[in-house]
């Protein structure tokens, strides 16, 4: 049974792999396969724009070596529109079915001398994945077949501007995204006021939890992430005990479980720690 297929209805779990070291493969496969049972694994695409193994090879290779269904990161940056077309062909007979379109990160951001193509921007590119599911390439003519993939789309539930927000939400889900994969939370009361809102969308929202490893790391993404708000209530619990990362994503996800469609885990490569979410939102 698919991800698309359970969405709506069963509670899934999804969670994203650490960046492969050039091409030591096996070393994330190994890594990968120390998961509990869940439905997906998301898989980056040159985040930061530093080098990564292609994101539809590894997912190809995931899916292949692991039975899990991956969604590779597909972005903008690095594509041309004939280029972001003859990928999506390439991905779809490898036999990926879901992805994930996002603008991607700068090169100024990464080591390397490279220049941005976007071509496409996100919204853009989620038309052209919907377009390409119904048989027709960019100019609208027809390419022989058709893909068949479920497209995911990115919304921040603690946004400051939450009428900017679901602007962007909604011309997503116009341009063809069929579920969202979300920024962490750690408000339930905005959590689930933002479902409140998605829910006349009737879109399905796979809501991110990302353990904090501790005060220092709250207090870094509190100042410098945007779209994260991490109550005084959190930061005053770590300081109390900065191993109550984990603790404080179940007791979040047990308050959030009744609204969403399934939660996306952030442990940054704590295979661990992510079982021990695993294992309590089973339990629930």
């Amino acid at each position: 049974m698919s991800l698309r297929d359970k969405l709506g209805k069963q509670f899934v779990i999804t969670t994203e792999l650490g960046p492969t070291n050039g091409t030591k493969v096996e070393e994330t496969l190994e890594k990968a396969r120390g998961y509990l049972p869940l439905d997906a694994v998301n898989i980056h695409d040159c985040p930061m724009a530093n080098l990564r193994i292609n994101s539809i090879a590894l997912s190809h290779t995931v899916q292949t070596e692991l039975g899990i269904e991956a969604i590779p990161h597909f972005t903008c940056r690095d594509r041309s529109l004939l280029g972001t077309q003859a990928d999506l062909l390439g991905a779809h007979a490898l036999g990926i079915r879901a992805l994930l379109p996002t603008t991607g990160d700068g090169p100024q951001h990464g080591p390397y001398p490279s220049k941005a193509v976007y071509d496409l921007d996100t919204l853009g590119l989620i038309s052209l994945i919907k377009n390409m599911n119904r048989g027709v390439d960019y100019n609208g003519k027809e390419f022989g077949g058709s893909t068949d993939f479920a497209i995911s789309a990115t919304a921040a539930p603690a946004a400051r501007n939450r009428e900017v927000e679901f602007r962007r939400i909604k011309a997503k889900i116009e341009a063809g995204a069929d579920f969202f994969q979300t920024q962490p939370v750690y408000d339930a009361s905005k959590a689930i006021s933002f479902m409140e809102e998605m829910a006349p969308l009737k879109t399905p929202v796979i809501m991110g939890i990302m353990p904090l490893k501790g005060l220092k790391m709250a207090e870094y993404m509190r100042e410098n992430v945007a779209g994260i708000d991490i109550p005084d209530e959190v930061m005053e619990r770590l300081r109390q005990d900065k191993k109550a990362g984990i603790k404080i994503a179940c007791e979040l996800i047990q308050q959030i479980r009744p609204f969403v469609s399934g939660v996306h885990i952030m442990a940054l490569g704590n295979v661990e720690g992510t079982n021990e979410i695993i294992e309590f939102v089973r339990s629930l």
